[in-house]
C-alpha cells in the first residue's frame, strides 16, 4: 500500500517515519522544494514533490497542513485522486473540519493525533512519536465506516490509543486540555516578560528552571499552531477561559483577604485531581 502525506512538518513527518518502518511506500508533498529533499533524507518519505502528482499513487492521504490551508488543499487534491482513495487530516479542530472540509470528499475521516514537541518542522520529525498517546477519530453520520476502519488499521500499529468522539465533544474536550493551557501558558510568558523592573527581570530569566520551563513550554510553541486553535475553535475556547479567570478569580481573592485554609483546600483539591488528567504523559505521550 502507497501512502501519502501532504505537508512535512513535525507531525507529517513523523507519521511518515513510523509508517515506513511498518513496510509501507510514503509519498509526500510540501510548499517548499528543501522541506522535500529533507523528507527523503531523513527516511520520512520514498518521494516527495512541491505539486501533488505523486498523491496518484496514494490509497490513504494524512492531510497534515494547517487548519488555514485544509480546505484548499483537498480541493486542490481532488483533480489527482481516485473516488477510493480515504483522506485523514491531522488537525486540532474538528467540528470546523467535518463541517467545511469533509463535505467535499466521500471518504474523509476527521482524525487529531495528540502527540507533539515544542519544536517543529521536518527536522523536528521523530519515530515513535505517537506511541502511547491518544489518536482521536471522529466521523460523523456520513462517514464511510469502511474508510474508518482504514485509517485505524493503519494508526493502530503506531501504538496509539485510538479513540471515537463526536467532533464538538473533541473540541470541548481539546479546548481544556490542550488549546486553553497554550493561551495560559503564553500569557504567563507575557505576564513575565511585563516586569518593568530590569535588574528583576534579568534575575527572573537567570532564576527560571524546570518548573517555569514546563509551565511556559506550549505558550512558547508554534504561533501559527496557537492561532489556529483559537481562530477555529473559538466557543469552546472562550468557554474554558472564562471557566479559568473565574476560578484565578478566586485565588486571588483568597490570597487578598489571608483565606489560608481555603487556599489550602483548593491547592489539596487541585493536588488530587490533576492525576485524572495525567495518564497521558505518564504513558510516555509527548
Amino acid at each position: 500500500m502507497t501512502i501519502g502525506i501532504v505537508g512535512l512538518g513535525l507531525i507529517g513527518g513523523s507519521l511518515g517515519l513510523d509508517l515506513r518502518s511498518l513496510g509501507y511506500r510514503v509519498v509526500g508533498a510540501s510548499r517548499k522544494q528543501d522541506t522535500c529533499d529533507r523528507a527523503v533524507a531523513i527516511g520520512a518519505v520514498d518521494a516527495a514533490m512541491t505539486g501533488l502528482d505523486l498523491m496518484r499513487q496514494a490509497e490513504v492521504i494524512f492531510i497534515c497542513t494547517p487548519l488555514a490551508t485544509m480546505e484548499s488543499t483537498v480541493l486542490e487534491l481532488i483533480p489527482h485522486i481516485s473516488s477510493d482513495t480515504v483522506l485523514t487530516d491531522v488537525g486540532s479542530v474538528k467540528g470546523w473540519v467535518m463541517q467545511a472540509v469533509a463535505p467535499h470528499w466521500p471518504n474523509f475521516v476527521g482524525g487529531h493525533p495528540m502527540a507533539g514537541k515544542a519544536e517543529n518542522g521536518i527536522e523536528a520529525a521523530q519515530l515513535g512519536l505517537f506511541k502511547g498517546c491518544a489518536y482521536v477519530l471522529t466521523p460523523n453520520d456520513q462517514t464511510p465506516p469502511a474508510a474508518v476502519q482504514q485509517v485505524e488499521a493503519l494508526v493502530r500499529p503506531l501504538q496509539s490509543r485510538i479513540y471515537h468522539c463526536h467532533p464538538d465533544e473533541h473540541d470541548r474536550a481539546v479546548a481544556w486540555i490542550s488549546h486553553l493551557p497554550a493561551m495560559i501558558s503564553g500569557s504567563l510568558v507575557a505576564a513575565c516578560g511585563s516586569e518593568t523592573d530590569t535588574s528583576v527581570l534579568k534575575l527572573a530569566q537567570e532564576l527560571a528552571s524546570t518548573g517555569f520551563r514546563d509551565t511556559s513550554r506550549v505558550g512558547g510553541g508554534n504561533p501559527e499552531l496557537g492561532l489556529m486553535m483559537a481562530r477555529y475553535n473559538s466557543e469552546s475556547l472562550v468557554r474554558s477561559l472564562h471557566a479559568y479567570r473565574d476560578q484565578l478569580d478566586k485565588v486571588i481573592a483568597q490570597i487578598e483577604q489571608a483565606d489560608w485554609a481555603g487556599l489550602e483546600s483548593r491547592l489539596q483539591q487541585n493536588h488530587n485531581t490533576r492525576p485524572d488528567f495525567v495518564k497521558c504523559h505518564q504513558l510516555g505521550c509527548g
